[in-house]
């Protein structure tokens, strides 16, 4: 688990961040009808190098991409291919970049064209989760009391989170200790301090929880054919809000 030490570890870690926030606010714009998951992985690679930064997931226990791109019923790590996203779909991008040292990992799930209200809801309401997880990671806090904001926001609406794939602790490594579930009881966990770093993502089902991997051994779907939608930032704890690292859309 890391815990920052002083302004200069905070402004490498947000520098790596701005990386992840801007990419992920160009990929949204390119996010239309005909476009493949290829086109958009090439343009994201191509975007954090030319930062002079480092693709995190590129090679990453074998990970053979930039981006993480999970369409529809697909939950996290989709293998960016040459599948034309079509009006109506929902695909869930996720990336990382590494600058000296640093890592920022954030994601968003965006729209293809004009969707359904059921696919509106989902990603209101699991945009809505992660801040409401974002707002539970302050000094003074424990871990579970994030993954319950996140759980009880998400079921009140009728929908559900993943339990099999969880946030994590973030900064010289992509994942650091501790797991962040995204379901829990208040007051149970480790307790959170300040200058602690949280990748938290809320990773939410239309349908069941329940996931399956597939044979490609990476990426995940859930278990009904459901939707589903992810989004993620990686944030610094402080006895107040969290330092948001990614976030600039």
């Amino acid at each position: 688990m890391i815990g920052l030490k002083g302004p200069d570890e905070i402004k490498k870690m947000r520098a790596a961040g701005n990386i992840v926030g801007a990419l992920l606010v160009e990929l949204g714009a390119r996010v239309k009808p005909g476009v493949t998951t290829r086109e958009l992985d090439g343009f994201a690679r191509g975007f954090i190098e030319n930062k002079k930064a480092i693709p995190t997931f590129l090679g990453y226990q074998g990970f053979p991409a930039t981006i993480c791109a999970s369409v529809n019923e697909q939950v996290v790590h989709g293998i960016p291919t040459d599948r034309r996203l079509e009006e109506g779909d929902i695909v869930g991008i996720d990336v990382g970049a590494t600058l000296e040292g640093f890592v920022g990992d954030a994601a968003r799930t965006f729209a293809v064209g004009k969707v359904s209200a059921d696919a509106k809801k989902l990603l209101q309401a699991t945009k809505e989760a992660l801040d409401r997880g974002l707002a539970a990671a302050k000094d003074g806090n424990h871990l579970e009391d994030i993954g319950y904001a996140v759980q009880s926001h998400v079921e009140a609406l009728g929908l559900s989170v993943v339990r099999d794939f969880v946030g994590h602790g973030i900064g010289r490594k992509m994942h650091e200790p501790p797991q962040i579930a995204n379901y829990g009881k208040p007051g149970r966990g480790i307790k959170i301090k300040s200058g602690m770093a949280f990748a938290i993502e809320p990773m939410v089902n239309a349908g069941g929880w329940q996931v399956k991997v597939l044979d490609d051994a990476w990426t995940v779907v859930t278990k009904d054919g459901s939707l589903s939608a992810h989004f993620e930032d990686t944030v610094i704890v402080t006895e107040g809000a969290p330092l948001n690292m990614t976030r600039l859309d």
